[in-house]
């Protein structure tokens, strides 16, 4: 397959962007201190040096010829409804809400707010807790240093929300982050870091929407973030995501994790919507004893472009990595998996495991999946990979005809049993439903 590495990507700004204030201008006219920007304009500097795809083996799968950068115009500064709602979803500890470059809602469960959670705005947190904030964001060490879009995101982003919960908190219910995008023509650079403490223990949904201004013709819009997750010693944490952006939105989602000694992580992330849809995922285990499990699932169809990059370096002793991606591609829609398991000398008895698996339900569908190891530790428990794409399994199709059911039902049952697994870890059931409701309205009848 030949794919294009550089067309979209127009030289002077990181994104080739139709309008783009530069990080310095960006920075003063938000407020912030003098260190934080000097971090954009290292963030710059780097995003300016990188090639889009820094592994070589994952050159030749980039295209980013979909999206139309020059026909964007980044928002500035995202500014509150005259009225910030402060209800906070039934079951959930928190809720923060941003509708294309405004926020909307902003609420802590009372359990939450007398334990000193912090779910805001980077603005707000830079008034209430300077050093808290500094000393997460300060050098970019919770982005990779080698990714594009990362340091670009970090250089130019107009809204940071923080989620930090302090040691020994374990919070009930889930916190809720909603971003609705949407708005022809402008793209939204965004942070989102969440930091737990030592024995903390929480959940966090993000679900990212299509706002009002997405309809059917409109110009593309692209909403560019990041979720940069921080667990100390012992912490665990559950993250849920629910990617369903209209079809003309470009999404390019960011999400690295650094975990700590006996520390734990999970992630629950499901791409549903969105034209062209680029996310990489890096797991950094640092301490030892520590653990990441991650399932993501895709659900394409018509043009629909999905290209998902997971990295699991392994660098303390007696880590432990299982990842699961699997991929359903309907119409001409097209779908790449990529991923590396890196395992460092100093990372003796890992365990870890990578698999990607694709279904093609019509004859123009395709996709690509390259799991790959990187192990410079003899000493390991496991490391292993497995892929596979292709059609539904004529097998399971004609056990569940055998049965009495149709076979477009008996397909159905197979692919959205395929996708299960990660809908049934979404913390919130009415947000499982939604899902599933998604997974459902997705499906097209008809054969292979």
């Amino acid at each position: 397959m030949t794919v294009s590495t550089t067309a979209g990507v127009v030289a002077g700004s990181p994104l080739g962007l139709a309008a783009e204030p530069s990080p310095r201008d960006l920075s003063r006219d938000l407020g912030e201190p003098a260190w934080l920007t000097d971090d954009r304009m290292a963030a710059l500097a780097l995003a300016h040096e990188l090639p889009v795809e820094s592994n070589p083996l994952f050159t030749s799968y980039v295209d980013l010829r979909p999206v139309r950068f020059g026909e964007l115009a980044a928002y500035q500064r995202a500014g509150e409804a005259a009225t910030v709602s402060a209800a906070v979803p039934e079951g959930a500890s928190a809720l923060l809400e941003v509708r294309d470059d405004v926020v909307v809602a902003r609420g802590l469960s009372p359990q939450a707010a007398g334990a000193g959670v912090i779910v805001d705005t980077f603005e707000r947190v830079l008034r209430r807790d300077p050093a808290l904030l500094r000393r997460l964001l300060e050098g970019g060490a919770t982005l990779p240093a080698d990714d594009r879009f990362a340091q670009a995101t970090r250089a130019g982003f107009s809204l940071g929300v923080l989620v930090h919960v302090p040691d020994g908190v374990a919070l009930e219910g889930p916190i809720v982050i909603r971003w609705a995008q949407g708005a022809p023509g402008r793209a939204h650079l965004t942070r989102t870091v969440v930091s737990l403490g030592r024995d903390a223990h929480a959940a966090l949904l993000e679900e990212q929407v299509a706002s009002a201004g997405d309809r059917d013709g409109a110009p593309q819009s692209l909403w560019a973030g990041t979720t940069e997750v921080v667990l100390e010693p012992g912490s665990t944490l559950d993250v849920a995501g629910q990617e369903d952006f209209g079809l003309n939105t470009v999404s390019l989602v960011t999400r690295h994790a650094t975990v700590s000694e006996s520390a734990s992580l999970r992630w629950a992330l499901a791409v549903v919507g969105g034209g062209f849809v680029k996310s990489r995922i890096d797991n950094v285990l640092e301490g030892r004893g520590g653990s990441v499990h991650q399932a993501e699932i895709a659900f394409a169809g018509g043009d629909q472009r999905f290209d998902l990059t997971s990295y699991t370096r392994h660098r303390g002793q007696d880590t432990t990595g299982d990842l699961l991606s699997k991929g359903v591609f309907q119409g001409s829609s097209r779908g790449f998996f990529k991923g590396l398991i890196d395992i460092e000398r100093s990372a003796k008895g890992t365990d870890s495991f990578l698999g990607e698996f694709s279904m093609l339900l019509a004859k123009k569908a395709r996709s690509v999946a390259i799991p790959s190891l990187e192990i410079d530790q003899p000493d390991v428990r496991r490391a292993s990979h497995s892929s596979s794409v292709g059609p539904v399994d004529e097998g399971q199709i004609f056990y569940l005809m055998s049965r009495g059911i149709p076979r477009d039902v008996a397909r159905k049952f197979i692919v959205l049993g395929f996708l299960e697994p990660v809908v049934a870890r979404i913390p919130l059931p009415a947000a499982q439903d939604r899902l599933r409701d998604l997974l459902d309205r997705k499906w097209i009848p008809g054969p292979a």
